[in-house]
């Protein structure tokens, strides 16, 4: 588990390179300190009373007390702490993934805010929901009507929370100039996509298969997590190929993302064949997914939405088609099952879209509203990175003391307190 979660937590930084590449140029590090913010704020706010939130006796079976081991001291000396570090990651990537449906345009200390009140008003009750003996957890009361939800390593407490709240935060902080229009709009670095894409992958084996009660478990974990993206990169560079004309790096990149995405609710329940079909149908799916950003004309910057939030809902709501009977009874519709299975995903997924998305309209309205969560025309045009950062991603020739200054005057208004 401790090896395990130390892959889960390099899927953090990886997920800086992969968006950083997404963006454009002069916003490609704002994007990598979000996703490295994201772990420093979340993994504090774990330690304190996170991670108290999602087990124990809990309050209606929303989330546990917040102060039985705030500050972890009286885990000292107990290998419990192994879990404390591995659930961690957990909540790190999950807020972290947020971040790519605001690219370009949001404020670096908003996204400080927004950090520690969704990870402990949104992941943490989903988390104890679902996981630590809440509504959603074996022998809860929503389970007692509605049947065991199945989610192994997150499709609803991770992707489909993260994915609905990218798309609220989306709608509050609005399009980004020149949205559907500017070709400069384009991802620039696609090597860093792929290498993102790949130690996500490399990091995603941790995070599906550290749970894992047995070797036998780990060992169908570990095949389906390798499988899933397989056909799922082959799903999307085909569906890309009709649609679009041409299989890009990106859509490889993005098709592995998909598979992952897919495969974690059901990772433990379905078999290798069915990985494979799964991983298929979520990349072929979430091609169209993205495309309805330009449709609706909303502005999810990196694809969180139509991968995360779309592939999500695939992968939680097929395990009602292709879960595989325990000791030959129950299952998908598939093995013989009946809707049970399929009415306890739906009602999951249901639940997790409302809090998520309710709760972040909330979280995000309030500091807009307060604080404010764009940045300036002039900061967008100048670049995240120069305005938020004082720094640049790249150098193509020495940047001049007085451009510089130059560029700070313009993004801070001329006002000579905010420049120093």
């Amino acid at each position: 588990m401790m090896v395990a979660a130390a892959l889960t937590l390099m899927m953090t930084p990886a997920l800086g390179l992969f968006y950083g590449g997404m963006t454009r140029a002069k916003s490609s590090l704002n994007m990598i300190m979000m996703s490295f913010l994201a772990a420093a704020i979340a993994g504090a706010v774990w330690a304190l009373w996170g991670y108290s939130m999602i087990g124990g006796e809990g309050f209606l079976g929303l989330f546990g007390n917040p102060y039985a081991h705030f500050g972890l001291g009286n885990l000292i000396g107990s290998p419990e702490l192994i879990k404390v570090g591995y659930s961690a990651t957990f909540a790190i990537i999950t807020v972290a993934l947020i971040s790519g449906a605001i690219a370009d345009r949001a404020k670096f200390s908003s996204w400080a805010v927004f950090v520690p009140v969704w990870v402990t008003l949104v992941y943490c009750p989903l988390a104890f929901m679902v996981w630590g003996g809440g509504l959603m957890s074996a022998g809860g009361a929503l389970t007692a009507v509605f049947g065991q939800v199945i989610d192994f390593a997150g499709g609803t407490v991770v992707e489909i929370s993260s994915g609905t709240a990218a798309f609220v935060l989306a709608l509050i902080l609005g399009k980004r100039h020149g949205f559907g229009k500017d070709p400069n709009h384009r991802p620039h670095n696609i090597p860093f996509i792929m290498l993102g894409a790949a130690l996500l992958w490399f990091g995603w084996f941790g995070f599906n298969a550290g749970a894992a009660s047995s070797a036998e478990q780990a060992g169908l974990i570990w095949v389906n997590t390798m499988l899933a993206p397989c056909g799922a990169m082959i799903g999307w560079l085909i569906t890309e190929k009709i649609r679009h004309g041409h299989p890009t790096s990106l859509g490889a990149a993005s098709g592995v993302v998909a598979g992952l995405v897919a495969i974690t609710p059901s990772c433990a329940n379905i078999s290798p064949v069915a990985a494979l079909a799964l991983g298929a149908v979520a990349g072929a799916a979430c091609v169209v997914f993205v495309d309805l950003k330009y449709k609706f004309g909303f502005d999810d910057s990196l694809d969180v939405v139509g991968v995360h939030l779309g592939a999500g809902l695939i992968g939680t709501l097929a395990l009602g088609f292709i879960a595989m009977p325990v000791d030959g009874v129950g299952g998908g519709l598939f093995y013989g099952g009946g809707f049970g299975q399929l009415t306890a995903q739906t009602v999951a997924v249901v639940i997790t879209v409302v809090v998520s998305g309710v709760m972040t309209a909330v979280i995000g309205g309030v500091i807009n509203k307060t604080i404010g969560f764009r940045v300036s025309h002039e900061a967008e045009t100048v670049g995240v990175d120069l305005s938020e950062h004082a720094e640049t991603a790249y150098e193509f020739g020495e940047l001049s003391r007085s451009r510089f200054h130059s560029v700070l005057h313009t993004v801070a208004g001329n006002k000579e307190d905010s420049l120093t």
